[in-house]
C-alpha cells in the first residue's frame, strides 16, 4: 500500500485526488494537510511514499500589493516542502505547476516553446520548479505537472464563469478554435498512474480532444436544458476586438500532442460525457 500525503487540504485537486483514490482503499492510504500556518512543519513526513503538493494560490486578482505573496506561498512554501519530504525520507515528490509558465496567451505549446511567464502566478510556478528540481536524484522522485485548465463539478476559474454566460446568454458567437484541457477524473487518473510508477520527469497531461469553445458552450446549454442559438454574426467584431479576455474564451492554446504521451491510458471520460458529469 502507498501512503500519500496531499499538501492543501482544501484546494479543489487535492480533494478531487482524495476521492478518486479512496475508490481503492486497500492500494492507497490519504492524508491531506494545510500549510496555512506553521503546524505543517511538525509532521512527521517518514511515514508517506508520496507527497503531492497542491497548496498554492491562483485566480485571484494580481496587485503590486500580492505580487510578495505569490512568491512566498507559490514558490518559497513550494521548496521548503520538497526538502522536508527529501530529509525525511519521502520517495516521489509531485509538483502541480501550469501552463502559465509559458505565458502564451495563443497558438500551440511545443517542446521547443520558451519558458517566459507574464503573470506573477505564472513566475512564481516557474522558480518553484526551477528550485524543487535540484533536489531530485535517484532516490527522491520528482514529477513536475503542468496541466492545462483543469474543470470539474465545484472547479474554480474559467470553466464556470462560461457555465453563467451559458445559462444568461439566448445567443453564442460560434468560433471554431481548438483548446487544451483536462477533465478532473481524468486528471486524478493521471496522477494515480504516476503514483504507482513512482514517476520523475516533467508532464503535460491533457483531454484527447482538444475543445473548441463554442461547441462546450453548445453542450453545457444542452445538459441544462436551455436553448441557446450560435451565431457567426459577431465573428468579424471579435477577431478585431483581440482582448485577453476575448483570446482566453475564443483563441486557439493547446498542447502539441507530442507532449502528451500515453493520453488513452488516463482517458476515463471522454470530452461530451465529461461535461454532462460536471453539469448534471
Amino acid at each position: 500500500m502507498k501512503k500519500i500525503l496531499i499538501t492543501g487540504s482544501n484546494s479543489y485537486v487535492g480533494t478531487s485526488l482524495e476521492k478518486w483514490l479512496s475508490d481503492y482503499p486497500d492500494r492507497y492510504s490519504i492524508d491531506s494537510i494545510s500549510l496555512r500556518n506553521e503546524l505543517w512543519k511538525e509532521k512527521d513526513f517518514s511515514e508517506y511514499d508520496v507527497v503531492f503538493h497542491v497548496a498554492g494560490i491562483a485566480h485571484i486578482k494580481e496587485t503590486k500589493d500580492n505580487e510578495n505573496f505569490y512568491y512566498r506561498v507559490n514558490c518559497d512554501l513550494a521548496y521548503e516542502t520538497a526538502k522536508k519530504a527529501k530529509n525525511e525520507g519521502v520517495k516521489q515528490f509531485i509538483f502541480l505547476s501550469s501552463m502559465s509558465v509559458y505565458g502564451i496567451e495563443s497558438g500551440v505549446i511545443d517542446k521547443r516553446s520558451h519558458l517566459n511567464p507574464k503573470s506573477n502566478y505564472g513566475k512564481s510556478k516557474l522558480q518553484a520548479e526551477k528550485l524543487i528540481k535540484t533536489l531530485g536524484d535517484d532516490v527522491f522522485k520528482i514529477a513536475v505537472i503542468r496541466p492545462p485548465m483543469i474543470y470539474g463539478k465545484g472547479c474554480k476559474g474559467n470553466y464556470p464563469r462560461l457555465v453563467n454566460l451559458t445559462l444568461k446568454l439566448p445567443v453564442f458567437p460560434e468560433i471554431e478554435n481548438k483548446r487544451s484541457m483536462i477533465y478532473i477524473d481524468n486528471f486524478c487518473e493521471f496522477v494515480r498512474l504516476l503514483i504507482n510508477d513512482c514517476s520523475s520527469g516533467l508532464y503535460f497531461p491533457q483531454n484527447k480532444e482538444y475543445v473548441c469553445t463554442s461547441e462546450m458552450i453548445e453542450m453545457i446549454a444542452i445538459t441544462h436544458g436551455k436553448k441557446i442559438r450560435m451565431t457567426r454574426f459577431f465573428n468579424p467584431l471579435l477577431k478585431l476586438l483581440k482582448t485577453n479576455t476575448l483570446n482566453k474564451v475564443f483563441g486557439d492554446l493547446v498542447y502539441d500532442r507530442v507532449m502528451s504521451e500515453y493520453t488513452s491510458e488516463y482517458q476515463v471520460y471522454e470530452f461530451k460525457s465529461s461535461i454532462s458529469l460536471t453539469e448534471r
